[in-house]
């Protein structure tokens, strides 16, 4: 989001000085901030975070005793400029606005950040702060693509530019990676204990995740400290959720409106909130059980069900409600059409792979996620659900496709999602020509291969760093092949495919 500044004169800047003067109904942080320490270093402050981990971690300093469990915020990138500014002016505090379906919308002041660092002007200072013995954890928020796998292999990518500037310069780093390994080095050496490596993506097995990738990363620098982060370093999985759109200058100007203070940059989110942690740390960890998050042996069942229903079905509206012209999450999945294609979806190609949950009813969950999605006070636009979809459809949509093809299931709903990637990659407009949104690092890649379909209908399935070898599974194939004919068919009409589609699964 760009800074906006709002003309308001008359208006006090959020701050500490400020809270006193918002209106009462507002959840202020009444905890001393001054006596807080940061326990956890977060690289990756998007509003994702700011909704949710500095959310818990808001609720958990109520509670006396948790006072060394605040947030020191980083900045790796130099987009984040704009975003340091205006934390450093308000004190690192800013406001969250909590939608519910019935229109009921809660106000609080988050306290939880007492720092950020902004990696481009201070390197040195960020590997300091991750080094420093208040460190217990360092938590992520870098997108799907900030983990540096390949999509089809699951490996590391030793081929990224800013990896291969890394691993030649040590001490200057630019990634996430860098700046861990660098700090790890720093504390194994000192002979202190490393700090938790906690991430908070929608990834799944995220700990198994950036774990794999750090020592896949540091091996190549360091054979002994790899060896030692192996050893030492837990790196919990976690399934994490909430709703939470770009913020827009209409949420700015709302929080002016209603709160009468000038917030530059404020989050808007759902009411529901879930945040389940693998009990897995290398040192002393916060109570986040007693903020509302959850603390369980294994969460591979409770993020397998997140990401192949939640995740999945956002993408799913995403991407098919993009082609049909559809702005937001809301808008797609109030078309009853479009609901009953998702819940079609989510029920005979999904459920049939999710294993029940103690305490979960499924079919509850599901519908949970329709009234979540049809939310009209969250307008959660589709350019960012299909944001970086090449680093999230092999997770939520292509890893049901294969278990399904294995499993000899249909999966004809799935591939229609997917044919409709290809026309998204390819002709990049929506149905009525109006040019979408791509945000995607693999971009050029998915444009060079989606665009020669009209000559090879079966073109877009060979980026085999995506698909596998999906373009050699016979049935799907046959099921594409229809799918792409609807699509690029002159005057095609996405509703029109998609009944079609469904009519034949009844």
């Amino acid at each position: 989001m760009q800074n906006v500044q709002l003309n308001s004169a008359s208006l006090n800047t959020l701050n500490q000085q400020s809270l006193s003067t918002l209106p009462a109904d507002v959840d202020v942080p009444k905890y001393d901030r001054s006596k807080l320490t940061a326990g956890i270093v977060h690289i990756g402050v998007g509003g994702f975070h700011r909704a949710h981990q500095a959310m818990y971690v808001n609720e958990l300093l109520k509670t006396p005793g948790s006072e060394s469990w605040a947030i020191c915020g980083v900045g790796l990138l130099e987009a984040n400029r704009g975003l340091r500014d205006v934390l450093v002016k308000q004190d690192y505090l800013y406001s969250l606005t909590v939608r519910h379906p019935n229109g009921q919308i809660d106000h609080q002041v988050i306290g939880s950040m007492i720092d950020f660092l902004f990696a481009p002007e201070n390197k040195q200072q960020v590997i300091d702060k991750l080094v420093n013995a208040d460190t217990k954890i360092v938590s992520l928020t870098i997108t799907e693509g900030g983990y540096n796998f390949n999509p089809a292999t699951g490996e590391f990518d030793y081929t990224n530019p800013e990896i291969i500037h890394d691993m030649a310069n040590f001490h200057d780093p630019i990634t996430a990676f860098g700046y861990i390994t660098a700090a790890l080095k720093q504390r194994k050496a000192l002979g202190m204990k490393p700090f938790t490596v906690q991430s908070c993506d929608n990834v799944q097995h995220n700990g198994d995740m950036i774990r794999k990738m750090l020592l896949a990363f540091v091996s190549k620098i360091d054979a002994e400290l790899g060896q030692w982060i192996e050893a030492n370093v837990a790196f919990p999985n976690a399934m994490v959720d909430r709703i939470t759109p770009v913020t827009t200058k209409a949420d700015i100007e709302y929080v002016a409106k209603t709160l009468h203070i000038n917030d530059e940059w404020p989050i808007t989110c759902e009411a529901f909130t879930q945040w389940v942690i693998e009990d897995n740390f290398s040192d002393s960890r916060p109570a986040f059980d007693n903020a509302g998050a959850q603390f369980v042996a294994d969460v591979t069942p409770f993020e397998k069900m997140k990401i192949r229903l939640l995740n999945a079905g956002h993408s799913v509206l995403g991407l098919l409600g993009s082609i049909h012209g559809f702005a937001t999450i809301d808008e797609a999945v109030s078309d009853p059409l479009f609901a009953t294609y998702l819940r079609k979806f989510m029920d005979d190609e999904v459920t049939p792979l999710i294993e029940q949950l103690p305490g979960i009813d499924l079919n509850q969950y599901k519908d949970t996620l329709i009234e979540r999605f049809a939310n009209p006070n969250i307008k959660d636009s589709l350019a960012r659900i299909c944001l970086e979809s090449s680093a999230k459809l092999p997770k939520f949509i292509i890893a049901s496709i294969n278990e399904n093809i294995a499993l000899n299931r249909d999966t004809s709903l799935a591939c229609l999602v997917i044919a409709t990637w290809c026309l998204y990659s390819d002709k990049q407009v929506n149905q009525q020509g109006e040019a979408l949104e791509i945000n995607d690092q693999m971009a050029a890649q998915l444009h060079q291969f989606a665009s020669k379909t009209e000559q090879d209908p079966l073109a877009f399935l060979q980026l085999t760093d995506l698909f596998g070898d999906l373009n050699n599974q016979a049935t799907f194939c046959k099921e594409y092949l229809k799918a792409i004919a609807d699509l690029y068919a002159p005057n095609s009409d996405i509703k029109a495919i998609m009944q079609a589609r469904l009519q034949a699964k009844s």
